[in-house]
Parts: structure tokens; C-alpha cells; sequence
């Protein structure tokens, strides 16, 4: 979800890149511990327990980057979630694809406005949507 890290997106699949998401959500909630994280990002402990056991709890993009804020090294959870939605923007643009290109592209069920809605911020993504549209993108890049 931060630059960098997620280089290969189109080399995957997009239900290969959300496991990928998940990993990295799961060493970061074992590095600080199901308690620590629970505290620090307010995710109850169901869903920061299923994170740690290799669950597939739905997430959305603002939990994912809670989460991910509890590691001391990242950004506060705002920042890294205004990140991965700019990467998408970016994406957008150096695409050259509008939302009806980027519905039409992923296998989720969102018309063009939720597409929009959910890349500007303005409607929660699920990190499986993120996943999709992360991928279709970089394809298309």
C-alpha cells in the first residue's frame, strides 16, 4: 500500500496481491503483538486476532493503514491511507484510464461513481477493491 513496496502488482493476480496486503498486515500485528496493535490502532480483537492468524477478515483501506500505523517505522494511519489512494489516482493518470476504464477493467461490481467515490476517499474501500483497482492499474501503467 506504500510506494515501494508492492512493485510487482501486475506481475500477480489481484486476489495474489490482497494476500500480499494481508501478509504484511499480519508481520506487522506479530511484530507488535495482537494487544499492542488492538490498542494502538482501535481495530477490535477479532479482526486484529483473524489479521494475526492468517485470516481473511474484511478490511477496509482506513483499518488496513491503522494497523500498519502501529509500527513505529511507518507514517501516522491518515497519511498512509492518502498514499495508497494517491497511488491509485497516479495510476489513473499515467494510465490514461477514467473510472468507466477502470469499472470495466476488475471483476468487482462497482459502477464508474463508486469507483470514483472510493478512489477520491470519499466512500470506504474494502482492501480487496483496493487490490483490484491497485492491480487493473499497474497493468495498465
Amino acid at each position: 500500500m506504500l510506494r515501494g513496496e508492492f512493485e510487482s502488482a501486475a506481475e500477480s493476480s489481484p486476489d495474489a496481491l490482497h494476500d500480499a496486503y494481508l501478509a504484511t498486515l499480519r508481520e506487522t500485528v506479530e511484530h507488535h503483538g495482537v494487544d499492542a496493535a488492538v490498542e494502538e490502532a482501535d481495530v477490535d480483537r477479532e479482526t486484529m486476532q483473524a489479521i494475526a492468524d492468517g485470516g481473511d477478515p474484511e478490511l477496509t483501506l482506513e483499518t488496513a493503514a491503522a494497523v500498519l500505523a502501529t509500527d513505529p517505522d511507518r507514517p501516522d494511519a491518515g497519511a498512509i491511507e492518502a498514499e495508497a489512494l494517491d497511488i491509485l489516482l497516479m495510476g489513473m493518470t499515467t494510465a490514461v484510464v477514467d473510472v468507466d476504464g477502470v469499472a470495466a477493467g476488475i471483476d468487482a461490481e462497482m459502477d464508474p461513481k463508486e469507483v470514483q467515490q472510493k478512489v477520491e476517499g470519499r466512500y470506504p474501500v474494502t482492501l480487496a477493491e483496493y487490490a483490484a483497482i491497485h492491480h487493473f492499474l499497474e497493468g495498465e501503467g
